[in-house]
């Protein structure tokens, strides 16, 4: 449910609403826009069949939402949310890239390509510690040695981290070194995982798995913001269809659609998408001309020596003119076409008689 409050309710209607609703056992947030206040109602909206809603101080209008993700919702937060990381904002037109390596494998490497990616106008440095692989025999990350390495490069360089977090195992060891902790494909329905990271304060990247549909994406991202997270940030990154042209399918029109369904930034992953170093800049460019409020890129200057995902890793001098590119490009997102729908609908554009 969702209470609509009164242009100028008091801080005290407000408060008073919401310590009614909490004694009748419900969780409530707040969305604080510029001129309207939303409070979101969490619970079995069947507990409050018969309570006085509309009566309540403040209280302008009572609205049912149908979607089983609430927090996660626009309806919940209609204004997009900003997250600041470090002083880097992403969303609500702020927009982000992060790059890097697959995994960090030398120090040297590491700080050569944080430098590169920074002169290109990247805001975020990634970099995997650990890594799931398919194989069990596959390289699986330089663990703790690597957290080292991307704390002294974000040293140098002032460069956020990102980083993957695998298991609940390692939580305490990641959250030591990472600005920003990364759920991969393989763990977004990790529930127990997802649970745990939405208590602990930092920001998160939650990709879609690998053959997820976009409610299940948003139902993971409610698991993390049931915790009390609300710092969570949506990549897709493709899913496995019956194409086998590219490593994954990347729609990027599930961008504009899912900044009608959330407030939360929404960003691609070309890399994991293409598998291929010759697809990934044409699929970053797509998805940040459509709108994405950013994108994930892997990095390296040497791909044949990349101790993993070297053939989706562009060269820096690539990722510089890809990054040329996309400056070019007028900022804007679902939020701003939606009001100008109608405008264009009662104009010559839009006029389809």
């Amino acid at each position: 449910m969702i209470l609509v409050m009164k242009n100028g309710a008091t801080t005290e209607e407000i408060e008073t609403t919401s310590k009614r609703i909490r004694e009748w056992g419900h969780e409530v947030t707040l969305a604080k826009g510029e001129f309207q206040t939303v409070m979101g109602i969490i619970g079995d909206k069947q507990d409050l069949a018969g309570k006085p809603l509309h009566t309540l101080p403040g209280v302008d209008k009572v609205l049912e939402v149908s979607a089983p993700y609430k927090k996660a919702s626009r309806a919940f937060h209609p204004d997009d949310t900003v997250i600041d990381v470090n002083g880097v904002k992403i969303g609500g037109g702020y927009r982000s890239v992060i790059a890097g390596p697959c995994s960090v494998d030398s120090y040297d490497n590491l700080i050569l390509i944080a430098k590169a990616v920074k002169n290109a106008g990247a805001t975020m440095l990634r970099g995997g510690a650990f890594k799931p692989r398919t194989s069990p025999y596959s390289f699986q990350g330089k663990g703790h040695e690597g957290l080292e390495m991307l704390a002294e490069v974000r040293r140098e360089t002032g460069l956020p981290i990102v980083t993957e977090l695998m298991s609940e195992k390692d939580i305490d060891l990641v959250y030591q070194y990472a600005d920003v902790i990364q759920i991969g494909a393989r763990n977004m329905q990790n529930f127990a995982l997802l649970k745990e990271i939405g208590k602990l304060g930092k920001p998160v990247i939650l990709k879609n798995g690998i053959a997820s549909t976009v409610q299940e994406h948003l139902m993971s991202v409610e698991y993390v913001m049931s915790g009390g997270l609300n710092d969570v940030i949506i990549a897709l990154r493709g899913t496995r269809s019956y194409e086998t042209a590219m490593r994954n399918s990347l729609d990027v029109g599930i961008v504009p659609y899912m900044q009608k369904l959330t407030h939360l930034p929404i960003i691609i992953d070309p890399s994991h998408s293409a598998g291929k170093r010759e697809f990934v800049s044409s699929l970053a460019y797509a998805g940040m001309a459509i709108g994405a409020d950013g994108a994930i890129i892997e990095v390296h200057p040497c791909p044949s020596c990349a101790l993993s995902d070297g053939d989706q890793a562009l060269l820096p001098e690539d990722f510089a003119y890809l990054m040329d590119k996309i400056s070019k490009l007028q900022p804007w997102n679902q939020r701003d076409w939606s009001k100008n729908f109608g405008k264009m609908q009662n104009s010559k554009f839009g006029d389809t008689k």
